[in-house]
Formats: structure tokens, sequence, C-alpha cells
């Protein structure tokens, strides 16, 4: 898979990307805003690791945000099951280097339309740390909507933080399902 963004594009991983991956993610700025699965400090081990894991998942849902000919971030779906199969978790980051040029949102922008051209959803959902003003702002940008504040929704760094659940629905008739 490949979109192309202005200033880079989404890809698969790839064997070769270990290095740019260890070297943009390990950055306490960015394990703030990600979930605890996500490695601190991030080391060439996790990032081989990560590569490998990437690889041989069927369906692929994990790619990386490639900029100036590197792996300097990661966007992915994380696709739920049972009543909520219709229904698929984003998320995503960004290298540092490169906050504030607009990659961030284009890759959500791209990566959501192939997400529902490509899986059988209606609902793509982000839980966003109500301290990271910045990821909000790249959902809003990339057309999805705040549901509400989850309060004391997830322990990070060593405090309890709200969450604040945005959504991006389409294709769905009610009581129907998609389509």
């Amino acid at each position: 898979m490949e979109l192309e963004l202005p200033g880079g594009r989404v890809r698969s991983w790839r064997v070769g990307d270990e290095s740019a991956l260890a070297r943009h993610a390990d950055n306490r700025k960015i394990w703030l805003n990600v979930r605890d699965r996500f490695p601190h400090p991030y080391t060439l081990a996790d990032a081989e690791a990560w590569v490998a894991q990437a690889a041989l998942a069927a369906p692929e849902t994990q790619f990386a945000i490639e900029v100036n000919g590197e792996a300097a971030g990661g966007i992915g779906l994380f696709l739920q099951q049972d009543v909520e199969r219709y229904s698929a978790e984003i998320g995503y980051w960004l290298g540092e280097p490169y906050w504030g040029r607009g990659v961030a949102t284009a890759a959500v922008r791209r990566f959501t339309d192939f997400a529902f051209a490509t899986f059988e959803l209606c609902r793509i959902y982000a839980n966003v740390f109500a301290w990271n003003p910045a990821s909000c702002r790249v959902l809003e940008k990339a057309g999805y909507r705040l549901e509400g504040r989850l309060h004391c929704a997830a322990a990070k760094d060593g405090r309890m933080v709200d969450g604040l659940l945005y959504a991006s629905v389409r294709g769905f008739r009610r009581g129907m399902g998609p389509g």
C-alpha cells in the first residue's frame, strides 16, 4: 500500500526502516502522547521487532509515514471485533522534526479514506490525551468530530488524564450496518 501526501507518503513498513524508526520514535514527547505499548526508550531492537511484526500482519493495518525518504512516523488501525466489528481505532505519531508542517493531517486524512475504502467500516475513532491539543487539531482538520470527554480515562506518566474521543463516521444506515 502506498498513499502520496504533500511532503511525504504513507506506505508499508519494510526492512531498512529500523534505524530511522528508532531515531524518530525514541522521543519522550512522542511517548507522552501514545499508549504505553509504544516503548520508551525506543531502541533499535524495538524497531526491528516492530517492522518484522508489521510485515507479518494479515490484513496489513500498520504503516510508515515517510518524509524525506525515511520512515519518520507511523499510522495504523486497530480493527475491533464482536459488536464493534464495523469500527476501528486509528493511531498515529510523527517524528518531532516534522511537527507543524501538515504531514500528520495529510496522513490521517488520506489514511482514513483508504481505511473506509479497504475495510468494512462505518466508524473510525481516536482517543487523544486531553493534554495534546496538536493531535486534536490534526483530527479536526482531517474531518473527525469530537464526540466527548472521558474523565480520568487513562494513566500515563504517573498521572490520570482525561481522554478526548474523536470519530469519523461514514457509510452507515441505522440498523443496517455499513453500506
